[in-house]
């Protein structure tokens, strides 16, 4: 048991709301053939009764919450994910912080000025030391290419070559890197394909890193809002960046992209989607991980793209992202020992609401319903066509 936890009495000792509780639960998680304190590695172990009341109360915030607190356990979390998620369970517990989560992202623009900053500040400041450990020989935080990869780094240096491909790099070109991150992709466009380079982060730390990771390559990096771009390159692309655009401003993230380009350049975006209708933002998400973040759908995306570019390849392959989610949870795992003795940030409740958010994220990718999107973009099309890397 989790020692966050404060247990409360067997089942057999309930009180009848108690009871009535949990036994709406076991009818709610029968759908996704969990059982409450079974035995198998994806069943919920119960260690405060309180969390039923919290989940049906508010939803994926209070279940996620309950789960920090040590209210509950599961042998294997993805496990547990991926039977609840693929049975839509999340879809039944609709509240009001769901819903004013919805309205935040439909109606008000998160992602404009200061606000754009915070993403920064919130998640990729969190602590480099982190990220170094959990991400492995290259700091590259989105999908691994797995196609003819069996481990986590040669799976992110397919993705990094993927991408250069794909932009049909050549010696002698300038790059843009929207999002640049800690800098390994353009560290590795410059020493791989003898290009120079651009980088733009909201990350204080990221840009610090990246400095110093591309120190002696002709590469810039700059603490910049994409937005105040405008200079010309013979490549543009973005990694793992469009998730904290936000949908109002998928119109202006490709104009940028487009005022950047070379006429006879290429953009590539990398990045999350959903073939589905819009998504609601996750409150428990949006309130511990990716403050401001939102999941593009195709047909936010398409409209955005109209009279500026042409679609030359639009390429999925977001089953990759649960084998890159698992192996960053096995690295944080062993790493656990030597992050929380050096750092009293990365306390039990941070633990635990780490190892939430990578294997809840493993399973939604392990159930098909997020995609890992890589578009290729020309502003007139390739004459002739355009070759397919893969």
């Amino acid at each position: 048991m989790n020692d966050l936890a404060t247990p409360t009495e067997p089942a057999a000792h309930l009180s009848r709301h108690d009871q009535a509780l949990r036994e709406k639960a076991q009818k709610l998680l029968d759908h996704a053939d969990v059982r409450i304190d079974g035995d198998r590695p994806w069943d919920l172990k119960v260690h405060d009764e309180r969390v039923f009341a919290r989940a049906f109360a508010h939803g994926s915030l209070g279940l996620g919450e309950a789960y920090m607190d040590g209210w509950w356990d599961t042998p294997s979390l993805d496990q547990f994910f991926y039977h609840v998620l693929g049975a839509h369970l999340d879809e039944h517990l609709r509240d009001f912080d769901a819903l004013r989560a919805h309205l935040r992202a439909r109606f008000l623009n998160m992602q404009r000025g200061r606000k754009a900053f915070k993403i920064g500040k919130a998640h990729y400041d969190i602590g480099n030391d982190l990220f170094a450990k959990m991400l492995g020989k290259r700091l590259v935080y989105s999908c691994g290419y797995w196609k003819d990869a069996t481990n986590l780094d040669d799976a992110e240096e397919a993705k990094l070559d993927l991408v250069c491909r794909k932009l049909q790099l050549k010696p002698g070109m300038k790059i843009l890197d929207i999002g640049c991150g800690w800098g390994e992709a353009l560290k590795y466009a410059a020493e791989k394909y003898g290009v120079s380079g651009v980088g733009v982060t909201v990350s204080g730390q990221q840009a610090q890193f990246a400095r110093d990771l591309c120190k002696g390559l002709p590469i810039e990096i700059r603490l910049q809002d994409y937005r105040d771009l405008d200079e010309k390159f013979d490549a543009v692309f973005s990694i793992g960046m469009f998730e904290h655009v936000g949908w109002k401003n998928y119109r202006t993230y490709f104009e940028v992209c487009r005022r950047c380009l070379k006429d006879d350049g290429l953009s590539v975006l990398h990045c999350i989607g959903v073939n589905s209708t819009p998504s609601r933002p996750d409150p428990w998400i949006e309130k511990y991980i990716f403050p401001n973040s939102m999941v593009p759908a195709a047909a936010q995306v398409t409209p955005a793209l109209e009279n500026l570019f042409v679609v030359e390849d639009w390429h999925n392959f977001g089953a990759d992202y649960d084998r890159t989610l698992m192996a960053w949870l096995a690295n944080f795992d062993a790493a656990w020992p030597e992050l929380s003795a050096n750092n009293p940030r990365y306390d039990e409740r941070f633990r635990r609401m780490w190892r939430y958010y990578l294997s809840g994220s493993a399973a939604t990718f392990r159930t098909r319903r997020d995609q890992l999107w890589q578009l290729t973009l020309s502003p007139h099309g390739v004459p002739g066509g355009y070759r397919v890397p893969r």
